[in-house]
């Protein structure tokens, strides 16, 4: 009996993408960078403050904003890195937003996959091929590597049909090995954000109340303490805002991405048991 890991075996029809992590390492750092240059000369611009300095440096003192974004600057040094966590958020959204919309390919994948079945009824392996070329995506590819193996077995005499199936899922296994990780590739950074995001604007929060009621304590205006208080309260709760704001777009991303995924990888796994279904009924 001929041996299946030999008389099978060829290099697969599909190539690992590699892709560059390069805005996997780059986009938190530039990201966290220009949260910190919005911060610092956009939203703390001297002049959007009534009383302040340009002196200080990496963290001026400013005092009675003039509009409501630059109160934002008062929050305190946490409001920088959630500015650049928010903008990473973006960045990874629309970076996954282009690479799922190519991995859906050029049409709906449940039409091609009939489409496929109806050429593959009547034996015509090239026209399902050519389907496979107008798709694209994910599902197309892995379809149409596991089409070469299923026209390479059409002409085996060496291997019996059971084996000849063996060996176009074993195809449609790696080909799916090498779609699925391009496709969950930086979600761990949308799951990851979800997570800290919140974490991160109570933290500048809990920190802003330690500024403000420290201030109160050397304070003894009475009135004017009171008042001085709220305004530091309110100004340390736009770290909650803005860490719950980017937490709640980096979970509803997240869940669209992995929906969206999740109706891919039926598309893929619906491809391969059409393809062995197929040949194991026209090719007993």
């Amino acid at each position: 009996m001929a041996d299946l890991s030999k008389t099978a075996k060829s290099a697969s029809s599909v190539q690992v993408n590699k892709s560059s992590n390069l805005i996997s390492l780059l986009a938190p750092v530039v990201c966290l960078l220009a949260g910190y240059i919005i911060w610092r000369f956009i939203l703390g611009a001297g002049s959007n403050f009534s009383v302040g300095s340009d002196n200080g440096g990496f963290w001026p003192e400013r005092e009675a904003p003039k509009t409501a974004l630059s109160k934002m600057y008062l929050g305190g040094i946490i409001v920088p890195i959630l500015i650049g966590t928010f903008l990473t958020m973006i960045t990874f959204v629309v970076e996954r937003f282009l690479t799922i919309a190519k991995a859906n390919g050029t049409g709906n994948n449940a039409d091609f996959v009939r489409k496929v079945q109806y050429h593959l009824a009547n034996k015509n392996v090239d026209a399902a091929l050519a389907e496979c070329d107008k798709q694209k995506g994910s599902v197309g590819n892995v379809m149409k590597a596991g089409l070469h193996r299923y026209k390479e077995m059409t002409s085996n005499t060496q291997l019996s049909t059971e084996q000849k199936v063996m060996a176009i899922q074993k195809e449609v296994e790696e080909a799916t090995s090498l779609e699925l990780p391009m496709l969950e590739k930086n979600l761990v950074f949308l799951s990851t954000i979800a997570s800290i995001a919140t974490l991160l604007g109570l933290l500048g929060t809990v920190l802003g109340m330690i500024r403000s009621f420290s201030a109160l304590g050397e304070d003894s205006g009475g009135g004017a303490a009171a008042s001085k208080l709220s305004v530091g309260i309110s100004e340390a709760l736009y770290n909650t805002a803005l860490g719950i704001g980017t937490s709640a777009f980096a979970i509803i991303f997240y869940n669209i991405f992995t929906t969206k995924i999740d109706g891919i990888t039926y598309g893929i796994d619906e491809s391969g048991f059409t393809l062995t279904q197929s040949f194991a009924s026209q090719y007993k």
